[in-house]
């Protein structure tokens, strides 16, 4: 994502060490939230895997937690856009901690998937034009605003699906308080803006090939969301739904012109 970040909005190959620190970050992260995460009330293979694996997991948050340090230091004039994108990611798994400060953030994140969104789109499709201390223009806001709510329309599901064990832990969000018709509004107004900012693309001199590469991840999630909605296997959330994210800049990757 940060690849296609770089190839498409500023033509120029991604900062390695925006890679590396982007990859340690999120082994970081990912870790450190499934450590801090309780047993799931819905028992399935990865709740499961996640129950018995602790220590991994505890493991990986420290080798992320030193790679994505080094990696920090390599970027320091970059600092505060750094240190933005650490603090928004780390609200996001703050009320799975169990002091009592951090517990009370459970009853106000309702836009607790928004902090999610925000991260993946800042740190994939926004840091990387910062690193490379370049101009922004309208259409690397579009390009922003269409990652954002293709990610977004992605973490709805995995919050409906996630709904019963977030209320559970008293967290809520948009997806807890709406009833089902407000959820399918919900996703099918993400995935209008996403279509839509994504086609006035055009009007910035983007090439309509890419355009079309960027539109198929959302046509895909489309068809796929009835489905998501009853089937919760790990193996459609976690490799094509999750895969959604990516999709389009593997179909750059292969198909570049």
């Amino acid at each position: 994502m940060v690849w296609q970040t770089s190839q498409l909005v500023l033509g120029q190959p991604p900062s390695g060490r925006l890679m590396g620190f982007v990859f340690f970050s999120t082994i970081c992260s990912y870790n450190f939230h499934w450590y801090l995460t309780p047993r799931s009330v819905r028992v399935n293979k990865r709740a499961l895997w996640t129950q018995r694996h602790k220590i991994l997991h505890f493991v990986l948050y420290l080798v992320g937690l030193v790679g994505a340090a080094v990696y920090f230091f390599y970027l320091l004039p970059h600092l505060p856009a750094l240190c933005f994108g650490a603090f928004v990611t780390f609200l996001y798994s703050a009320p799975k901690l169990p002091q009592p400060i951090f517990r009370r953030l459970s009853h106000i994140a309702v836009v607790k998937t928004i902090f999610l969104t925000f991260v993946w789109m800042y740190v994939t499709s926004v840091l990387p034009i910062f690193i490379a201390d370049a101009h922004w223009n309208a259409g690397a806001i579009l390009f922003a605003i269409s990652r954002f709510f293709l990610i977004y329309a992605i973490c709805i599901l995995f919050d409906y699906r996630d709904r019963e064990d977030d209320k559970a832990d008293g967290i809520r969000s948009l997806i807890t308080l709406l009833d089902e018709r407000g959820i399918d509004w919900l996703f099918i107004l993400s995935l209008t803006l996403f279509a839509l900012s994504t086609i006035a693309l055009c009007f910035c001199r983007y090439p309509a090939f890419y355009i079309l590469l960027l539109l198929v991840p959302g046509a895909i999630l489309a068809g796929l969301y009835k489905r998501a909605k009853v089937d919760f296997s790990d193996y459609l959330y976690y490799f094509v739904l999750d895969g959604l994210m990516m999709f389009s800049g593997l179909l750059m990757l292969i198909f570049r012109i």
